[in-house]
């Protein structure tokens, strides 16, 4: 895992200083070594933290001749046999890692190299003898890739925090008002972009060409094979994905949740570990939220080294600290306890799996469930919807008044537009209440876009391929790589290897959900390895209380964070639109706390990556909470 950076001028010879600052911006995601390489114009940089060949893969590589180099974020998991079949062309290597197959991997297939790789990685290869400079994403998204192209020069990153600052890009801030976070391309700067997921860039002489690599996309026939042996195919492809992602020169452990997808990686872990686990879980005192029971469990059960922290509202006082992780205005409230339990695991170890991408390729959200049966009983829902709206808030988690709300709300829509009612933050409405402005730009447009290009797929599987295309990419991805590079930790996601999801996007939606059960093949799956009431209890993550919070011991500090002066020194919030939606929740009228989380998101980042002014919450922001 690293941090990778670079500049490609048209004016002249690369400016070697800035490429160290930028560099300096990522130490925290590779602080073991640092390595640059220039060559006229061009300029790429890298940071390393190792895992894999620590004495001899230090970047950037080259090769013999110094006409291609390379620096690269990730791993790449199937990089052995790579090896062995470039040996068997000719090729002879000088280290033993994962960087220098990709070198000879593009001296033997040019651009075609990424479509070879199995694993998550950001590259950037100089090619010198063609004067071109290739970038490449993986085909999930699973590492960040940042560039900017402006004033003759390309530069990129592996954060925006590296990239020159520009002007906030509205159309990016009505997508984070819809999302909690801003879908790539889009950034919250307005000349800087995300590379898309299995994207190749490639700069030649001063222009850009962007190419398609891999499209991961559910199958138009779905397979038809008997439940039993499905179930066998994909524990058995999950243990061979484990396996590789055990693949390490330091210590590998697990963050736990205590639900299916992450326990059942910690079991088949263990299992194939040749030390002793090392698992890490997360809980709350609001009982509806803690799981720590059920992680305990597992680490039982599996004997794992096992520990575990145990979060009170104080620790929502590190928002602040969050502004300076996220680089952009993000607003998952699970990214708190993401970027605890890292900071856990890392006083441990280098590398954690993490149980990312399961619920979007095997069927685990609730609102796929209200897909399903909103085609069948949607147009009751209007019928119902006076009823469901006098429902009295709850502080629980997921709690049916929360639910049947968003239901009756959106179950008369169409598919895709009911599918992005179940989770959409803002509404159209609220969000010109709050901006005062509206500017034709429509946030829903990026999940049109990706809809489209599945047509003829079984419509849930459709739906979750938008999931997996702009949810899991720009919300749980950039949860847990910034969560957990924070504290130079590795997260590694197991569901997202080819292994498995070449499976799960050809399941029909039956052995996915049925009736209100979710994960109907990933349980089955599960259930030799792990006790009943995890296989089939509810859905697990690192969700927090955000609401019963934000109606107590919060109050303080949201209402300080979110004051009149401050909004008006921002200048992108209505004070008395916010005003409104602090009072709503906190009376109890609706639950309008991942609105309000995303509204303080945005005001700390701003003062932080912005203003560059942060100040400390007031002692009366604290009044209520125990530190």
């Amino acid at each position: 895992m690293c941090g990778i950076c670079g500049i490609a001028s048209s004016h002249g010879r690369a400016d070697v200083d800035r490429v160290a600052a930028m560099s300096a911006a990522l130490v925290h995601r590779g602080p073991d070594s640092f390595g640059e390489y220039v060559d006229g114009p061009v300029a790429i940089a890298a940071r390393r933290l190792s895992i894999i060949d620590l004495e001899t893969g230090d970047q950037p590589i080259a090769n013999e001749d110094g006409t291609i180099h390379v620096v690269q974020n990730g791993e790449i998991y199937n990089y052995r046999e790579l090896r062995r079949e470039l040996e068997r062309a000719g090729h002879r290597f000088r280290t033993s890692g994962d960087t220098e197959v990709l070198l000879r991997l593009y001296e033997e297939h040019g651009d075609t190299f990424a479509t070879r790789l199995r694993g998550m990685f950001a590259v950037a290869i100089w090619d010198a003898r063609r004067r071109r400079l290739v970038l490449a994403r993986d085909r999930f998204g699973i590492k960040p890739l940042y560039y900017r192209h402006a004033d003759g020069e390309l530069v990129f990153a592996s954060e925006l925090r590296a990239l020159p600052r520009g002007e906030i890009d509205l159309d990016a801030l009505e997508t984070f008002l819809a999302f909690n976070s801003i879908p790539g391309p889009l950034t919250i700067f307005r000349d800087a972009k995300k590379l898309p997921p299995g994207h190749l860039l490639v700069w030649e002489n001063g222009n850009l060409r962007l190419e398609r690599f891999a499209r991961p996309a559910p199958a138009v026939e779905a397979r038809g094979d008997e439940e039993a042996e499905l179930v066998e195919e994909l524990r058995a492809r999950l243990r061979d994905s484990v396996r590789a992602h055990l693949v390490s020169d330091v210590p590998v452990g697990v963050l736990l949740s205590g639900g299916v997808d992450s326990s059942l990686l910690a079991a088949l872990a263990a299992e194939e570990s040749l030390e002793t686990l090392r698992t890490f879980s997360i809980g709350f005192e609001e009982r509806s939220f803690n799981e720590l029971g059920d992680a305990r469990r597992v680490a039982e059960r599996y004997g794992t080294r096992h520990r575990e922290l145990l979060l009170r509202p104080d620790a929502a006082l590190l928002l602040p600290a969050l502004a300076d992780a996220f680089d952009e205005p993000f607003a998952d409230s699970s990214a708190l306890p993401t970027y605890l339990v890292s900071q856990l695991a890392a006083s441990d170890v280098k590398v954690a799996l993490s149980g990312e991408g399961g619920d979007e390729l095997f069927g685990g959200y609730y609102t796929y469930a209200a897909d399903l049966l909103a085609a069948r009983v949607g147009g009751l829902a209007r019928v119902a919807r006076p009823l469901v709206e006098r429902l009295p808030s709850s502080n629980a988690r997921a709690s049916f008044d929360y639910r049947a709300k968003r239901f009756v709300r959106a179950a008369h829509l169409p598919p895709l537009e009911r599918h992005h009612g179940w989770k959409e933050i803002f509404s159209p409405d609220m969000r010109a209440e709050l901006t005062g402005r509206r500017n034709g730009f429509d946030p829903i447009d990026v999940l049109r876009r990706r809809y489209a290009e599945t047509a003829g797929a079984e419509e849930l599987a459709r739906l979750q391929d938008v999931d997996l295309g702009v949810y899991l990419v720009d919300d749980l991805l950039v949860k847990t790589d910034r969560a957990s590079m924070a504290h130079s930790l590795e997260a590694r996601v197991p569901y997202l290897d080819t292994a498995v999801t070449n499976l799960a996007l050809a399941l029909p939606t039956r052995h996915k959900v049925r009736a209100l059960t979710k994960k109907v093949l990933l349980r089955k799956a599960a259930e030799p390895l792990l006790p009943r009431e995890i296989v089939h209890g509810k859905k697990r993550g690192f969700s927090i209380p955000a609401a019963a919070w934000l109606r107590g011991e919060l109050e303080p500090f949201a209402r300080e964070t979110l004051s009149p002066a401050r909004l008006r020194r921002q200048g992108f919030f209505r004070p008395e639109a916010v005003a409104r939606v602090l009072d709503d929740h906190i009376s109890g009228r609706e639950d309008l706390s991942r609105q309000l989380w995303g509204l303080l998101a945005f005001t700390l980042w701003h003062e932080r990556h912005v203003e560059r002014t942060p100040t400390t919450p007031s002692n009366a922001a604290f009044q209520g909470v125990a530190l």
